[in-house]
Protein backbone atom coordinates (compact mmCIF):
# COMPACT_ATOMS: atom_id res chain seq x y z
CA UNK A 1 0.00 0.00 0.00
CA UNK A 2 1.31 3.46 -0.91
CA UNK A 3 2.00 5.58 2.15
CA UNK A 4 1.63 9.36 2.38
CA UNK A 5 2.14 10.87 5.82
CA UNK A 6 1.64 14.52 6.72
CA UNK A 7 3.74 16.60 9.12
CA UNK A 8 2.28 19.70 10.76
CA UNK A 9 3.84 21.94 13.43
CA UNK A 10 0.64 22.60 15.38
CA UNK A 11 -2.71 20.83 15.16
CA UNK A 12 -5.30 23.01 16.90
CA UNK A 13 -9.11 23.04 16.98
CA UNK A 14 -10.85 25.46 14.59
CA UNK A 15 -7.64 26.06 12.65
CA UNK A 16 -8.00 26.11 8.86
CA UNK A 17 -4.60 24.51 8.22
CA UNK A 18 -5.24 21.74 10.73
CA UNK A 19 -8.71 21.07 9.37
CA UNK A 20 -7.29 20.93 5.83
CA UNK A 21 -4.66 18.43 6.98
CA UNK A 22 -7.24 16.11 8.55
CA UNK A 23 -9.55 16.35 5.55
CA UNK A 24 -6.65 15.41 3.28
CA UNK A 25 -5.73 12.47 5.50
CA UNK A 26 -9.30 11.18 5.28
CA UNK A 27 -9.38 11.67 1.51
CA UNK A 28 -6.12 9.77 1.08
CA UNK A 29 -7.34 6.92 3.23
CA UNK A 30 -10.58 6.80 1.27
CA UNK A 31 -8.55 6.52 -1.95
CA UNK A 32 -6.59 3.53 -0.63
CA UNK A 33 -3.47 5.20 0.73
CA UNK A 34 -2.00 4.58 4.14
CA UNK A 35 -1.90 7.99 5.78
CA UNK A 36 -1.27 9.45 9.23
CA UNK A 37 -0.85 12.98 10.58
CA UNK A 38 2.18 13.63 12.80
CA UNK A 39 2.24 16.89 14.76
CA UNK A 40 4.85 18.66 16.86
CA UNK A 41 2.04 20.02 19.06
CA UNK A 42 -1.48 18.60 19.39
CA UNK A 43 -3.97 20.82 21.16
CA UNK A 44 -7.41 20.07 22.59
CA UNK A 45 -9.16 17.02 21.23
CA UNK A 46 -6.50 16.65 18.53
CA UNK A 47 -4.32 14.84 21.06
CA UNK A 48 -6.41 11.84 20.03
CA UNK A 49 -6.87 12.56 16.30
CA UNK A 50 -3.19 12.68 15.31
CA UNK A 51 0.13 11.23 16.38
CA UNK A 52 3.13 12.93 17.94
CA UNK A 53 6.12 13.57 15.71
CA UNK A 54 8.10 11.71 18.36
CA UNK A 55 6.29 8.54 17.24
CA UNK A 56 7.55 8.76 13.66
CA UNK A 57 9.81 5.79 12.82
CA UNK A 58 13.54 6.41 12.44
CA UNK A 59 13.71 4.42 9.21
CA UNK A 60 12.02 5.42 5.95
CA UNK A 61 8.29 5.06 6.63
CA UNK A 62 6.49 6.73 3.73
CA UNK A 63 6.57 7.02 -0.04
CA UNK A 64 5.90 10.73 0.42
CA UNK A 65 6.05 13.15 3.33
CA UNK A 66 3.81 16.20 2.98
CA UNK A 67 4.73 19.16 5.19
CA UNK A 68 1.99 21.66 6.04
CA UNK A 69 3.82 25.00 6.30
CA UNK A 70 2.33 28.05 8.01
CA UNK A 71 4.73 28.78 10.86
CA UNK A 72 8.21 27.99 12.12
CA UNK A 73 8.94 24.56 13.55
CA UNK A 74 11.74 22.45 14.92
CA UNK A 75 10.51 19.70 12.60
CA UNK A 76 12.08 21.50 9.63
CA UNK A 77 15.62 20.46 10.63
CA UNK A 78 14.28 16.92 11.02
CA UNK A 79 12.62 17.04 7.59
CA UNK A 80 15.85 18.19 5.95
CA UNK A 81 17.51 14.94 7.08
CA UNK A 82 14.71 12.51 6.23
CA UNK A 83 15.15 10.05 3.33
CA UNK A 84 11.54 10.21 2.12
CA UNK A 85 10.42 12.22 -0.89
CA UNK A 86 9.12 15.57 0.37
CA UNK A 87 6.29 17.84 -0.72
CA UNK A 88 5.51 21.20 0.89
CA UNK A 89 1.98 22.58 1.16
CA UNK A 90 2.30 26.31 1.88
CA UNK A 91 -0.45 28.28 3.64
CA UNK A 92 1.49 31.54 4.10
CA UNK A 93 3.74 33.04 6.74
CA UNK A 94 3.08 36.67 7.69
CA UNK A 95 6.05 38.94 6.86
CA UNK A 96 7.88 40.06 9.98
CA UNK A 97 7.65 43.69 8.90
CA UNK A 98 4.02 43.84 10.01
CA UNK A 99 4.95 42.91 13.58
CA UNK A 100 8.29 44.68 14.10
CA UNK A 101 6.71 47.75 15.69
CA UNK A 102 4.47 45.68 17.96
CA UNK A 103 6.06 42.38 18.90
CA UNK A 104 9.82 41.78 18.56
CA UNK A 105 9.53 38.12 19.52
CA UNK A 106 6.72 37.50 17.07
CA UNK A 107 8.62 39.24 14.28
CA UNK A 108 11.72 37.15 15.03
CA UNK A 109 9.65 33.97 14.87
CA UNK A 110 8.27 34.96 11.48
CA UNK A 111 11.74 35.69 10.10
CA UNK A 112 12.87 32.26 11.28
CA UNK A 113 9.84 30.59 9.71
CA UNK A 114 10.53 32.20 6.35
CA UNK A 115 14.19 31.15 6.50
CA UNK A 116 13.04 27.58 7.15
CA UNK A 117 10.62 27.77 4.22
CA UNK A 118 13.52 28.79 1.98
CA UNK A 119 15.69 25.96 3.28
CA UNK A 120 13.05 23.37 2.43
CA UNK A 121 13.07 24.40 -1.24
CA UNK A 122 16.22 22.37 -1.92
CA UNK A 123 14.64 19.24 -0.41
CA UNK A 124 11.19 19.49 -1.91
CA UNK A 125 10.19 17.55 -5.01
CA UNK A 126 6.75 19.19 -5.16
CA UNK A 127 5.32 22.43 -3.79
CA UNK A 128 1.64 23.14 -3.37
CA UNK A 129 -0.11 26.36 -2.38
CA UNK A 130 -3.73 27.15 -1.60
CA UNK A 131 -3.71 30.43 -3.57
CA UNK A 132 -1.85 31.93 -6.54
CA UNK A 133 -0.47 34.53 -4.10
CA UNK A 134 1.16 31.81 -1.98
CA UNK A 135 2.34 29.97 -5.09
CA UNK A 136 4.19 33.10 -6.26
CA UNK A 137 6.07 33.23 -2.94
CA UNK A 138 7.18 29.62 -3.39
CA UNK A 139 8.36 30.24 -6.94
CA UNK A 140 10.38 33.24 -5.75
CA UNK A 141 12.06 31.02 -3.14
CA UNK A 142 13.12 28.52 -5.79
CA UNK A 143 10.51 25.80 -5.38
CA UNK A 144 9.66 23.79 -8.50
CA UNK A 145 7.27 22.54 -9.61
CA UNK A 146 4.66 24.71 -7.86
CA UNK A 147 0.98 23.80 -8.09
CA UNK A 148 -2.06 25.69 -6.81
CA UNK A 149 -4.22 23.15 -4.97
CA UNK A 150 -7.50 23.88 -3.18
CA UNK A 151 -7.74 24.40 0.55
CA UNK A 152 -9.93 21.59 1.86
CA UNK A 153 -12.82 23.27 3.65
CA UNK A 154 -15.91 21.94 5.36
CA UNK A 155 -17.69 25.20 6.11
CA UNK A 156 -20.75 23.32 7.33
CA UNK A 157 -18.74 21.66 10.09
CA UNK A 158 -18.72 24.82 12.22
CA UNK A 159 -22.35 25.72 11.58
CA UNK A 160 -24.26 25.91 14.82
CA UNK A 161 -27.55 27.26 16.05
CA UNK A 162 -27.01 30.93 16.94
CA UNK A 163 -26.40 31.55 20.61
CA UNK A 164 -29.77 32.88 21.84
CA UNK A 165 -28.26 35.28 24.37
CA UNK A 166 -25.97 36.92 21.80
CA UNK A 167 -28.73 36.99 19.20
CA UNK A 168 -31.13 38.61 21.67
CA UNK A 169 -28.56 41.21 22.72
CA UNK A 170 -27.78 42.13 19.11
CA UNK A 171 -31.47 42.44 18.26
CA UNK A 172 -32.28 44.55 21.33
CA UNK A 173 -29.40 46.96 20.84
CA UNK A 174 -29.60 47.34 17.04
CA UNK A 175 -29.78 50.97 16.01
CA UNK A 176 -28.16 50.83 12.58
CA UNK A 177 -26.21 48.59 10.25
CA UNK A 178 -23.78 46.02 11.66
CA UNK A 179 -20.23 45.66 10.31
CA UNK A 180 -18.36 42.43 11.10
CA UNK A 181 -14.78 41.24 10.73
CA UNK A 182 -13.39 37.88 11.87
CA UNK A 183 -9.64 37.41 12.22
CA UNK A 184 -6.84 37.63 14.76
CA UNK A 185 -6.18 41.06 16.21
CA UNK A 186 -2.97 41.41 14.23
CA UNK A 187 -1.14 44.28 12.51
CA UNK A 188 -1.34 42.67 9.06
CA UNK A 189 -5.12 42.41 9.36
CA UNK A 190 -5.29 46.17 9.91
CA UNK A 191 -8.20 46.45 12.29
CA UNK A 192 -7.00 50.03 12.85
CA UNK A 193 -7.90 50.88 9.24
CA UNK A 194 -11.26 49.18 9.71
CA UNK A 195 -12.05 51.21 12.84
CA UNK A 196 -11.14 54.43 11.02
CA UNK A 197 -13.37 53.52 8.08
CA UNK A 198 -16.21 52.62 10.43
CA UNK A 199 -15.88 55.99 12.18
CA UNK A 200 -16.18 57.73 8.80
CA UNK A 201 -19.26 55.63 7.97
CA UNK A 202 -21.01 56.52 11.22
CA UNK A 203 -20.23 60.19 10.76
CA UNK A 204 -21.40 60.39 7.15
CA UNK A 205 -24.16 57.81 6.81
CA UNK A 206 -25.33 55.84 9.85
CA UNK A 207 -24.97 57.27 13.35
CA UNK A 208 -26.33 54.08 14.91
CA UNK A 209 -24.02 51.58 13.17
CA UNK A 210 -21.98 49.07 15.13
CA UNK A 211 -18.76 47.18 14.41
CA UNK A 212 -17.82 43.80 15.87
CA UNK A 213 -14.26 42.44 15.72
CA UNK A 214 -13.91 38.73 16.46
CA UNK A 215 -10.58 36.98 16.91
CA UNK A 216 -7.83 36.13 19.34
CA UNK A 217 -5.05 38.54 20.29
CA UNK A 218 -1.82 38.20 18.29
CA UNK A 219 0.20 41.12 19.70
CA UNK A 220 -0.86 42.74 23.01
CA UNK A 221 0.64 46.13 22.10
CA UNK A 222 -1.40 46.21 18.89
CA UNK A 223 -4.58 45.28 20.77
CA UNK A 224 -3.91 48.08 23.26
CA UNK A 225 -3.52 50.50 20.37
CA UNK A 226 -6.88 49.41 18.96
CA UNK A 227 -8.61 50.05 22.27
CA UNK A 228 -6.91 53.46 22.42
CA UNK A 229 -8.07 54.31 18.91
CA UNK A 230 -11.64 53.32 19.71
CA UNK A 231 -11.56 55.55 22.76
CA UNK A 232 -10.00 58.48 20.89
CA UNK A 233 -12.71 58.30 18.22
CA UNK A 234 -15.50 58.11 20.78
CA UNK A 235 -16.60 54.67 19.59
CA UNK A 236 -16.63 52.74 22.86
CA UNK A 237 -20.38 52.18 22.65
CA UNK A 238 -20.28 51.28 18.94
CA UNK A 239 -17.30 48.92 18.58
CA UNK A 240 -17.11 45.52 20.26
CA UNK A 241 -13.88 43.53 20.40
CA UNK A 242 -15.33 40.13 21.17
CA UNK A 243 -12.13 38.07 21.24
CA UNK A 244 -12.47 34.34 20.67
CA UNK A 245 -16.04 33.09 20.54
CA UNK A 246 -17.88 29.78 20.42
CA UNK A 247 -19.36 28.42 17.19
CA UNK A 248 -22.84 29.35 18.43
CA UNK A 249 -21.77 32.90 19.27
CA UNK A 250 -20.05 33.25 15.91
CA UNK A 251 -23.24 32.12 14.16
CA UNK A 252 -25.22 34.80 16.00
CA UNK A 253 -22.80 37.52 14.92
CA UNK A 254 -22.83 36.36 11.29
CA UNK A 255 -26.62 36.14 11.26
CA UNK A 256 -26.94 39.69 12.54
CA UNK A 257 -24.24 41.23 10.32
CA UNK A 258 -25.13 43.41 7.34
CA UNK A 259 -21.62 43.51 5.85
CA UNK A 260 -18.32 41.71 6.33
CA UNK A 261 -15.58 44.30 5.92
CA UNK A 262 -11.96 43.18 5.52
CA UNK A 263 -9.10 45.67 5.14
CA UNK A 264 -6.31 43.15 5.77
CA UNK A 265 -3.10 43.85 3.86
CA UNK A 266 -1.66 40.35 4.01
CA UNK A 267 -3.68 37.15 3.68
CA UNK A 268 -2.58 33.87 2.18
CA UNK A 269 -6.23 32.84 1.70
CA UNK A 270 -8.62 34.25 4.41
CA UNK A 271 -11.22 31.60 5.21
CA UNK A 272 -13.58 34.03 7.06
CA UNK A 273 -14.38 35.62 3.68
CA UNK A 274 -15.97 32.32 2.67
CA UNK A 275 -17.59 31.91 6.08
CA UNK A 276 -19.33 35.23 5.50
CA UNK A 277 -20.56 34.04 2.12
CA UNK A 278 -21.82 30.84 3.75
CA UNK A 279 -23.99 33.04 5.99
CA UNK A 280 -25.13 35.25 3.08
CA UNK A 281 -23.24 38.26 4.43
CA UNK A 282 -21.98 40.47 1.57
CA UNK A 283 -18.27 41.32 1.57
CA UNK A 284 -16.36 44.56 1.14
CA UNK A 285 -12.60 43.96 1.08
CA UNK A 286 -9.27 45.55 0.31
CA UNK A 287 -7.87 44.13 -2.93
CA UNK A 288 -4.61 42.98 -1.33
CA UNK A 289 -2.57 39.75 -1.26
CA UNK A 290 -4.73 36.64 -1.82
CA UNK A 291 -8.08 38.31 -1.13
CA UNK A 292 -9.10 38.97 -4.77
CA UNK A 293 -8.45 35.32 -5.68
CA UNK A 294 -10.43 34.09 -2.68
CA UNK A 295 -13.54 36.22 -3.22
CA UNK A 296 -13.60 36.15 -7.03
CA UNK A 297 -16.62 38.14 -8.27
CA UNK A 298 -18.41 37.90 -4.91
CA UNK A 299 -17.19 41.05 -3.16
CA UNK A 300 -16.84 44.78 -3.45
CA UNK A 301 -13.08 45.26 -3.78
CA UNK A 302 -11.51 48.60 -2.87
CA UNK A 303 -8.03 49.54 -4.04
CA UNK A 304 -7.07 51.47 -0.90
CA UNK A 305 -8.08 51.68 2.75
CA UNK A 306 -9.14 55.32 2.62
CA UNK A 307 -11.80 55.69 5.35
CA UNK A 308 -14.04 57.75 3.09
CA UNK A 309 -13.75 55.30 0.18
CA UNK A 310 -14.48 52.25 2.36
CA UNK A 311 -17.37 54.01 4.10
CA UNK A 312 -18.90 55.04 0.78
CA UNK A 313 -18.48 51.51 -0.62
CA UNK A 314 -20.30 49.94 2.32
CA UNK A 315 -23.02 52.60 2.13
CA UNK A 316 -23.56 51.94 -1.57
CA UNK A 317 -23.75 48.19 -0.98
CA UNK A 318 -26.23 48.41 1.88
CA UNK A 319 -28.39 50.94 0.07
CA UNK A 320 -28.87 48.86 -3.08
CA UNK A 321 -30.90 45.71 -2.45
CA UNK A 322 -30.38 44.30 -5.95
CA UNK A 323 -26.61 44.83 -5.74
CA UNK A 324 -26.51 43.16 -2.34
CA UNK A 325 -28.56 40.20 -3.58
CA UNK A 326 -26.26 39.82 -6.58
CA UNK A 327 -23.19 39.64 -4.36
CA UNK A 328 -24.83 37.04 -2.13
CA UNK A 329 -25.69 34.93 -5.19
CA UNK A 330 -22.13 35.27 -6.48
CA UNK A 331 -20.88 34.17 -3.08
CA UNK A 332 -22.84 30.95 -3.36
CA UNK A 333 -21.12 30.34 -6.68
CA UNK A 334 -17.70 30.86 -5.12
CA UNK A 335 -18.60 28.44 -2.34
CA UNK A 336 -19.54 25.81 -4.93
CA UNK A 337 -16.02 26.10 -6.38
CA UNK A 338 -14.65 25.16 -2.95
CA UNK A 339 -16.91 22.15 -2.42
CA UNK A 340 -15.09 19.59 -0.33
CA UNK A 341 -15.60 16.41 -2.38
CA UNK A 342 -14.22 17.65 -5.73
CA UNK A 343 -11.44 19.57 -3.97
CA UNK A 344 -10.38 16.42 -2.13
CA UNK A 345 -10.47 14.45 -5.39
CA UNK A 346 -8.18 17.06 -6.96
CA UNK A 347 -5.68 16.52 -4.16
CA UNK A 348 -5.74 12.75 -4.51
CA UNK A 349 -5.17 13.06 -8.26
CA UNK A 350 -2.25 15.45 -7.74
CA UNK A 351 -0.56 13.14 -5.28
CA UNK A 352 -1.11 10.07 -7.46
CA UNK A 353 0.36 11.86 -10.47
CA UNK A 354 3.38 13.00 -8.49
CA UNK A 355 4.04 9.54 -7.09
CA UNK A 356 3.76 8.08 -10.58
CA UNK A 357 6.58 10.34 -11.75
CA UNK A 358 8.80 9.62 -8.75
CA UNK A 359 8.21 5.88 -8.61
CA UNK A 360 6.25 6.03 -5.32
Amino acid sequence: MTTVHQIIPVLAPHDAVGNHTLQLRDALRGAGFESEVFAEMRLGHHRDTARSIADYPEQRAADLLLYQSSTGSTTVDWLLKRPEHLAVNYHNITPASFFEAWDDQGASSMRRARMQLGALARRSQLALADSPFNAAELTELGYAPVVVAPLLLDLDARLAAPDPHVADYLARTRAGHHWLFVGRLAPNKCQHDLIAAFAAYRLAYDHGARLTLIGSEAAPAYSDALYGLIDDLGLNAAVTIAGSVTDAELAAYYDDADAFVCLSRHEGFCVPLLEAMRHDVPVVALAAAAVPDTVGPAAVLVEESSPQLVAASVHELLGDGAFRAGLIAAGRGVLAEHALAPSAATWVDLIRAHLATTGG
